[in-house]
């Protein structure tokens, strides 16, 4: 289910913690799970359970709360913007409205031609560059008003 190379790294994190707690490397094992395979889908999620010798609703609890992890398939850019207090009240809401618009799609949804996701996220820890939006769970962008935005995906490659 996960290559060599997956279990290799999974396996690195597993170190980082006692061999009794191996559940502990459930973020990081989903990460690479989501890495390797685009999104986490219940196979591979019940993979990551067995390997870590953990319940598979435990780690479906974990995959399923954090807006990092992918259950369903995203798009090539999966744009997931703050939208708690501190970004709402420096123009979340107006770059919220805008990137719906631009896309055409709401939260939660996919471009029709696979290129953008839109998610509302929770707080990045980055609220003095309010709004802010995380790119691909990598790329952190900043004060993203609406005119920010515009420029943001025009440099994006197609």
């Amino acid at each position: 289910m996960l290559s060599p190379e997956a279990l290799k790294r999974i396996d690195r994190e597993l170190t980082k913690y006692p061999a009794d707690q191996k559940q502990s490397a459930v973020m990081a094992a989903l990460a690479i799970a989501q890495g390797e395979h685009g999104h986490l889908t219940p196979e591979v999620m019940a993979f990551v359970a067995a390997y870590l010798g953990m319940p598979p609703i435990a780690v479906e609890e974990v995959a399923s709360f954090y807006t990092m992890y992918d259950t369903q398939p995203v798009g090539r850019y999966k744009l997931c913007l703050c939208t708690n207090l501190p970004c709402a009240l420096q123009g979340a809401t107006a770059a919220a409205a805008h990137l719906q618009k631009r896309l055409g799609i709401g939260w939660n949804e996919t471009t029709p031609d696979g290129r953008f996701t839109l998610k509302e996220g929770e707080c990045f820890g980055a609220c003095g560059d309010a709004p802010v939006m995380l790119v691909n769970n990598k790329r952190m962008a900043s004060f993203m008003t609406p005119e920010a935005i515009d420029r943001f995906l025009a440099e994006l490659p197609k």
